[in-house]
């Protein structure tokens, strides 16, 4: 099925990219506790609605009720986060991809834990990335695969999730590498560009974190009030 799934959980706004650029037909949208909260507020109404909502204030809540939204509504003491349900019901749907929104900044335990919600879709053949306004993120397991240049993204990282990540190769790029071993707490792999239009990445075993990046400017963010 191709289709597209887009998660906006309760990360703070000022790091969310352009909600209006990415609403099209064909895309179902989820909301996350406050993330509901922000959709609604950008004339988004959202397919579906996880959380404990205790983001919210009563009246916001009174308000949110008022849109034709499917609420999933869960206790605040359980096993699992509100976005990794979301991501368990969207992974359900079989559909070509989940894009999410909302995961980063704020609190470090709820970033970090999110970043690696990502493994769910390792075996999945759905494709899972994070998204705010500076960062791309997602998961990969050993195989080969080819990477386009995106110019809002420049920059190209590769960090290593499991303790090692065994024969990597990078065409390209304007730092090529050829079957080394990267390992925890190594920065060979950071910061790289694509000089062409596409290069490639491979690897023989371990899991990998890609992330393309850009820097931020710093006067454009200032006057957003963010």
């Amino acid at each position: 099925m191709d289709s597209k799934i887009i998660i906006l959980a309760g990360g703070p706004t000022g790091l969310l990219p352009d909600l209006a650029s990415l609403d099209a037909e064909d895309i179902t949208w989820v909301g996350v506790d406050r993330g509901v909260h922000t959709l609604l507020k950008n004339n988004i109404a959202p397919d579906q609605a996880f959380g404990d909502f205790d983001s919210v204030s009563l009246k916001e809540r009174e308000w949110m009720n008022r849109h034709p939204v499917n609420f999933s509504v869960f206790p605040q003491e359980k096993d699992k986060t509100d976005l990794e349900l979301a991501i368990e019901w969207a992974l359900e749907k079989q559909c070509s991809s989940v894009i999410i929104l909302g995961a980063t900044g704020g609190r470090l335990d709820h970033e970090l834990i999110n970043v690696q919600l990502l493994l769910k879709g390792i075996g999945s053949k759905t494709e899972i990335e994070i998204r705010d306004r500076q960062n791309r993120i997602q998961l990969r397991a050993a195989g080969s695969y080819e990477i386009k240049y995106i110019p809002e993204y420049p920059y190209l990282s590769f960090v290593p999730v499991t303790p090692k990540v065994e024969g990597l190769t990078l065409t390209g790029v304007k730092y090529p590498l050829q079957e080394t071993e990267i390992n925890w707490g190594s920065t060979l792999s950071i910061s790289n560009e694509l000089v062409n239009k596409k290069g490639s990445y491979s690897f023989r075993d371990g899991i990998l974190l890609v992330i393309r990046s850009k820097d931020e400017d710093e006067k454009a963010f200032l006057n957003k009030g963010y």
